[in-house]
Protein backbone atom coordinates (compact mmCIF):
# COMPACT_ATOMS: atom_id res chain seq x y z
CA UNK A 1 0.00 0.00 0.00
CA UNK A 2 1.44 3.43 -0.99
CA UNK A 3 1.25 6.86 1.26
CA UNK A 4 1.08 9.89 -0.22
CA UNK A 5 1.18 11.68 3.21
CA UNK A 6 4.23 14.37 4.21
CA UNK A 7 7.31 13.22 6.18
CA UNK A 8 7.59 15.37 9.30
CA UNK A 9 10.87 17.24 10.12
CA UNK A 10 11.43 19.28 13.40
CA UNK A 11 14.25 21.47 14.43
CA UNK A 12 15.05 24.44 16.13
CA UNK A 13 16.18 26.27 13.86
CA UNK A 14 17.28 25.92 10.20
CA UNK A 15 19.75 23.09 11.10
CA UNK A 16 17.28 20.59 10.44
CA UNK A 17 17.19 21.44 6.54
CA UNK A 18 20.59 19.39 6.54
CA UNK A 19 18.75 16.38 7.09
CA UNK A 20 15.55 17.56 4.82
CA UNK A 21 17.71 18.23 1.81
CA UNK A 22 19.62 14.68 2.33
CA UNK A 23 15.94 13.31 2.45
CA UNK A 24 14.37 15.36 -0.29
CA UNK A 25 17.61 14.10 -2.99
CA UNK A 26 17.06 10.54 -1.87
CA UNK A 27 13.20 10.73 -1.74
CA UNK A 28 12.39 13.20 -4.75
CA UNK A 29 8.52 11.58 -4.97
CA UNK A 30 8.28 12.28 -0.79
CA UNK A 31 6.57 15.65 0.45
CA UNK A 32 8.24 17.19 3.22
CA UNK A 33 6.42 19.48 6.10
CA UNK A 34 9.19 21.36 8.23
CA UNK A 35 9.14 23.13 11.43
CA UNK A 36 12.02 25.14 12.57
CA UNK A 37 11.19 26.51 16.51
CA UNK A 38 13.85 29.35 16.21
CA UNK A 39 11.64 31.81 18.67
CA UNK A 40 12.93 29.14 21.23
CA UNK A 41 16.65 28.24 20.55
CA UNK A 42 19.37 27.20 21.36
CA UNK A 43 17.73 23.97 22.47
CA UNK A 44 21.31 23.22 23.26
CA UNK A 45 21.24 25.57 26.83
CA UNK A 46 17.14 24.72 28.05
CA UNK A 47 16.19 21.95 30.36
CA UNK A 48 15.38 18.39 29.26
CA UNK A 49 11.96 19.19 30.74
CA UNK A 50 11.64 22.30 28.49
CA UNK A 51 13.19 20.48 25.31
CA UNK A 52 10.33 17.69 25.93
CA UNK A 53 7.52 20.20 26.41
CA UNK A 54 8.83 21.72 23.26
CA UNK A 55 9.14 18.42 21.30
CA UNK A 56 5.92 17.49 21.97
CA UNK A 57 4.40 20.76 20.90
CA UNK A 58 5.96 20.96 17.68
CA UNK A 59 5.04 17.28 16.98
CA UNK A 60 1.41 17.78 17.38
CA UNK A 61 1.96 20.69 14.92
CA UNK A 62 3.19 18.71 12.60
CA UNK A 63 0.59 15.44 13.30
CA UNK A 64 -2.34 18.19 12.84
CA UNK A 65 -0.49 18.70 8.96
CA UNK A 66 -1.28 14.77 8.29
CA UNK A 67 2.51 13.58 8.75
CA UNK A 68 3.18 9.74 8.35
CA UNK A 69 6.41 9.80 10.14
CA UNK A 70 8.45 12.19 12.08
CA UNK A 71 12.02 13.12 11.82
CA UNK A 72 13.53 14.87 15.24
CA UNK A 73 16.32 16.51 13.24
CA UNK A 74 17.73 18.01 15.94
CA UNK A 75 20.69 16.20 17.95
CA UNK A 76 19.31 17.93 21.57
CA UNK A 77 15.49 16.85 20.68
CA UNK A 78 16.99 13.38 19.85
CA UNK A 79 19.17 13.46 22.86
CA UNK A 80 16.52 15.04 25.32
CA UNK A 81 13.16 13.70 23.75
CA UNK A 82 13.11 11.11 21.34
CA UNK A 83 12.34 8.21 23.31
CA UNK A 84 8.99 10.24 24.75
CA UNK A 85 8.03 11.32 20.88
CA UNK A 86 8.21 7.46 20.56
CA UNK A 87 5.85 6.43 22.95
CA UNK A 88 3.41 9.17 22.64
CA UNK A 89 3.48 9.69 18.85
CA UNK A 90 0.99 7.44 16.51
CA UNK A 91 3.88 7.12 13.87
CA UNK A 92 7.29 5.75 13.32
CA UNK A 93 9.86 8.63 15.28
CA UNK A 94 13.44 8.85 13.82
CA UNK A 95 15.78 10.66 15.46
CA UNK A 96 20.03 11.62 14.30
CA UNK A 97 21.78 10.40 16.84
CA UNK A 98 21.70 6.64 16.50
CA UNK A 99 22.15 7.00 12.57
CA UNK A 100 24.95 9.30 13.36
CA UNK A 101 26.89 6.95 15.70
CA UNK A 102 26.86 3.77 13.30
CA UNK A 103 28.14 6.31 10.42
CA UNK A 104 31.17 7.40 12.56
CA UNK A 105 31.95 3.50 13.83
CA UNK A 106 31.98 2.59 10.05
CA UNK A 107 34.39 5.67 9.48
CA UNK A 108 36.52 5.74 12.01
CA UNK A 109 39.72 3.51 11.44
CA UNK A 110 41.88 4.21 14.67
CA UNK A 111 38.72 4.31 16.94
CA UNK A 112 39.38 7.51 18.66
CA UNK A 113 35.76 9.58 17.67
CA UNK A 114 35.15 13.64 18.43
CA UNK A 115 31.69 14.67 18.61
CA UNK A 116 30.81 18.92 18.35
CA UNK A 117 27.62 19.65 19.54
CA UNK A 118 25.63 22.08 21.60
CA UNK A 119 26.25 21.49 25.35
CA UNK A 120 22.52 20.42 25.97
CA UNK A 121 23.63 17.26 23.30
CA UNK A 122 27.16 17.23 25.23
CA UNK A 123 26.00 16.88 28.49
CA UNK A 124 23.78 14.29 28.01
CA UNK A 125 26.13 11.70 26.82
CA UNK A 126 23.66 10.31 24.38
CA UNK A 127 26.37 10.10 21.52
CA UNK A 128 29.38 8.97 23.71
CA UNK A 129 26.32 6.25 25.04
CA UNK A 130 25.72 4.74 21.95
CA UNK A 131 29.08 5.11 20.38
CA UNK A 132 30.24 3.23 23.02
CA UNK A 133 27.36 0.59 22.52
CA UNK A 134 28.40 0.17 19.25
CA UNK A 135 32.14 -0.74 19.61
CA UNK A 136 33.50 -0.35 23.30
CA UNK A 137 36.90 -0.29 22.01
CA UNK A 138 36.07 3.99 20.72
CA UNK A 139 37.04 6.70 22.39
CA UNK A 140 35.24 9.44 22.47
CA UNK A 141 35.87 12.81 22.75
CA UNK A 142 33.03 15.63 23.35
CA UNK A 143 32.94 19.43 22.69
CA UNK A 144 30.86 22.02 22.78
CA UNK A 145 30.38 24.55 20.13
CA UNK A 146 27.53 26.99 21.35
CA UNK A 147 28.46 29.88 18.86
CA UNK A 148 27.95 27.87 15.61
CA UNK A 149 23.85 28.04 15.74
CA UNK A 150 24.13 32.04 15.94
CA UNK A 151 26.05 32.17 13.18
CA UNK A 152 24.22 29.95 10.67
CA UNK A 153 21.10 31.39 12.36
CA UNK A 154 22.65 34.85 11.28
CA UNK A 155 23.65 33.83 7.86
CA UNK A 156 27.52 34.19 9.04
CA UNK A 157 29.45 31.62 7.57
CA UNK A 158 31.10 32.74 4.34
CA UNK A 159 33.23 35.25 6.02
CA UNK A 160 37.31 34.91 6.81
CA UNK A 161 36.08 36.08 10.35
CA UNK A 162 33.58 33.34 10.64
CA UNK A 163 36.39 30.79 9.37
CA UNK A 164 38.87 32.34 12.76
CA UNK A 165 35.77 31.69 15.28
CA UNK A 166 35.34 28.03 14.01
CA UNK A 167 39.06 27.78 14.45
CA UNK A 168 39.63 28.26 17.68
CA UNK A 169 36.18 26.55 18.70
CA UNK A 170 37.48 23.39 17.35
CA UNK A 171 40.72 23.89 17.88
CA UNK A 172 40.83 21.89 21.66
CA UNK A 173 39.24 18.95 19.53
CA UNK A 174 43.19 18.11 17.56
CA UNK A 175 44.92 17.58 20.54
CA UNK A 176 43.16 13.90 20.70
CA UNK A 177 44.06 12.37 17.59
CA UNK A 178 40.39 11.75 16.41
CA UNK A 179 40.30 10.10 12.81
CA UNK A 180 36.56 11.02 12.76
CA UNK A 181 34.47 14.39 13.74
CA UNK A 182 30.83 13.92 13.95
CA UNK A 183 28.98 17.47 13.49
CA UNK A 184 26.64 16.33 16.32
CA UNK A 185 24.08 19.24 15.66
CA UNK A 186 22.25 19.95 12.57
CA UNK A 187 22.84 23.32 12.03
CA UNK A 188 26.67 22.55 11.90
CA UNK A 189 27.04 20.37 7.92
CA UNK A 190 25.78 23.70 6.79
CA UNK A 191 29.40 25.54 7.53
CA UNK A 192 30.78 21.98 6.99
CA UNK A 193 33.63 23.81 4.98
CA UNK A 194 34.40 25.79 7.60
CA UNK A 195 34.85 22.69 9.95
CA UNK A 196 36.90 20.67 7.72
CA UNK A 197 39.16 23.96 7.20
CA UNK A 198 38.97 23.61 11.01
CA UNK A 199 40.70 20.27 11.70
CA UNK A 200 42.47 19.76 8.45
CA UNK A 201 41.88 17.41 5.71
CA UNK A 202 42.65 14.06 7.53
CA UNK A 203 39.66 14.00 9.91
CA UNK A 204 36.67 12.55 8.34
CA UNK A 205 33.55 14.72 9.28
CA UNK A 206 30.50 12.89 9.44
CA UNK A 207 26.65 14.10 9.27
CA UNK A 208 24.27 12.46 10.37
CA UNK A 209 21.42 14.05 7.87
CA UNK A 210 23.19 11.39 5.24
CA UNK A 211 22.82 8.62 7.70
CA UNK A 212 18.83 9.47 8.51
CA UNK A 213 17.95 8.97 4.60
CA UNK A 214 18.40 4.92 5.15
CA UNK A 215 16.73 5.02 8.28
CA UNK A 216 13.27 7.37 7.23
CA UNK A 217 13.82 4.62 3.90
CA UNK A 218 13.66 1.70 6.41
CA UNK A 219 11.10 3.24 8.28
CA UNK A 220 8.38 3.77 5.20
CA UNK A 221 8.82 0.60 3.48
CA UNK A 222 8.94 -1.35 7.00
CA UNK A 223 5.74 0.45 7.86
CA UNK A 224 4.33 0.46 4.39
CA UNK A 225 4.23 3.93 4.17
CA UNK A 226 6.40 5.07 0.90
CA UNK A 227 4.62 7.23 -1.60
CA UNK A 228 3.72 6.32 -5.10
CA UNK A 229 6.69 6.78 -8.18
CA UNK A 230 4.63 9.14 -9.75
CA UNK A 231 3.80 11.44 -6.75
CA UNK A 232 4.42 15.11 -7.24
CA UNK A 233 6.13 15.87 -4.04
CA UNK A 234 5.07 19.54 -2.10
CA UNK A 235 6.91 20.99 0.67
CA UNK A 236 6.25 23.21 3.31
CA UNK A 237 7.82 24.98 5.89
CA UNK A 238 6.99 26.31 9.25
CA UNK A 239 8.81 28.34 11.11
CA UNK A 240 8.44 30.47 14.82
CA UNK A 241 11.04 33.07 14.30
CA UNK A 242 11.17 35.61 10.97
CA UNK A 243 10.00 34.42 7.70
CA UNK A 244 12.46 36.40 5.75
CA UNK A 245 15.49 35.15 7.53
CA UNK A 246 14.68 31.66 7.88
CA UNK A 247 13.74 31.35 3.54
CA UNK A 248 16.81 33.17 2.81
CA UNK A 249 19.07 30.54 4.78
CA UNK A 250 16.74 27.71 3.96
CA UNK A 251 16.89 29.00 0.06
CA UNK A 252 20.88 29.35 0.44
CA UNK A 253 21.45 25.38 2.12
CA UNK A 254 18.36 23.75 -0.46
CA UNK A 255 18.91 25.53 -4.04
CA UNK A 256 15.33 25.97 -4.63
CA UNK A 257 12.17 28.88 -4.29
CA UNK A 258 10.37 27.90 -1.01
CA UNK A 259 7.31 29.76 0.78
CA UNK A 260 7.20 29.47 4.71
CA UNK A 261 4.53 30.37 6.95
CA UNK A 262 5.37 32.08 10.39
CA UNK A 263 3.63 30.15 13.71
CA UNK A 264 3.05 31.65 16.60
CA UNK A 265 4.25 30.26 20.26
CA UNK A 266 0.35 31.09 21.12
CA UNK A 267 -0.76 27.96 18.47
CA UNK A 268 1.43 25.57 20.17
CA UNK A 269 0.28 25.37 23.43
Amino acid sequence: MMNSQPIGFMDSGVGGLTVAKAVIKKLPNESIVYFGDEARLPYGEKSQAQIQTYATQVARFLLKREIKLLVVACNTASAQALPLLARELPIPVIGVIDPGSKLAINTTLNHRVGVIATNGTVNSHAYERELKRLDPKTTVFSLGCPRFIPMVEDGEYHRPEDQKIVDVDVKPMLAHGIDTLIMGCTHYPIMRKLIQNAVGPRIRLVDPGIAVCEQVVDGLKHADLMAPNDHQATYRFYTTGAVAKFVTIAEDWLQMKIDACHVDLSELE
